[in-house]
């Protein structure tokens, strides 16, 4: 949508780096472009290299937040009842910051658990990995995961869990990833 737009920062911004994972502030006239804008935060590339910020910082960039269609709640009215598609959904609105296709269908969540607590809430807790160990944008990647499990009413508190085993290869793409890959 904002893809490959040239930017010049009118106020500074906190950002991420890619793919260290340090926080950083990125000062005001810094210049850059867009480089990905998918599942509510914008990868860019400046001077500086790679960076990922929020989408409540768009203004920043001189854009305007996406509109979208209307619903009631992006992870839908369940009326306190979750499932664990509600949950899939959520997670596939997760992305790397560098490779634009959603953390399932890369193969990066091993696991998926609904737990039901005895006060009517719900625990979620998630295993994932990364496409490599030493990659500083776990943490990120796994918050933003937890964001979005949050966001669904019904969940009270969620769990996401970085794991190393089994390691992650490229066999672990769906079928979909692939193809937004070009590797079919």
């Amino acid at each position: 949508m904002h893809e490959n737009t040239e930017f010049s920062l009118s106020r500074g911004v906190e950002a991420i780096e890619i793919p260290s994972g340090r926080k950083l502030t990125l000062e005001k006239g810094t210049q850059g472009v867009v480089t990905q804008t998918l599942g509510g935060s914008y990868t860019i590339a400046t001077p500086y290299g790679l960076s990922r910020i929020a989408e409540k910082d768009l203004d920043a960039l001189g854009l305007e937040k996406p509109k979208t269609e209307t619903r009631e709640n992006a992870a839908g009215k369940t009326n306190g009842a979750v499932s664990e598609n509600d949950v899939w959904n959520q997670l596939k609105q997760c992305f790397d910051p560098e490779i634009p296709v959603n953390i399932v269908d890369l193969g990066l969540v091993y696991d998926c658990r609904l737990i039901k607590k005895d006060d009517g809430g719900t625990r979620v807790e998630v295993k994932m990995t990364l496409t490599a160990p030493g990659c500083g944008m776990g943490p990120a990647i796994a918050h933003d995961a937890q964001s979005k499990i949050l966001s669904i009413d019904g969940v009270d508190e969620a769990d996401v869990q970085l794991v190393w085993d089994p390691p992650w290869n490229q066999n672990m793409i769906s079928e979909a990833g692939r193809m937004k890959l070009g590797m079919i």
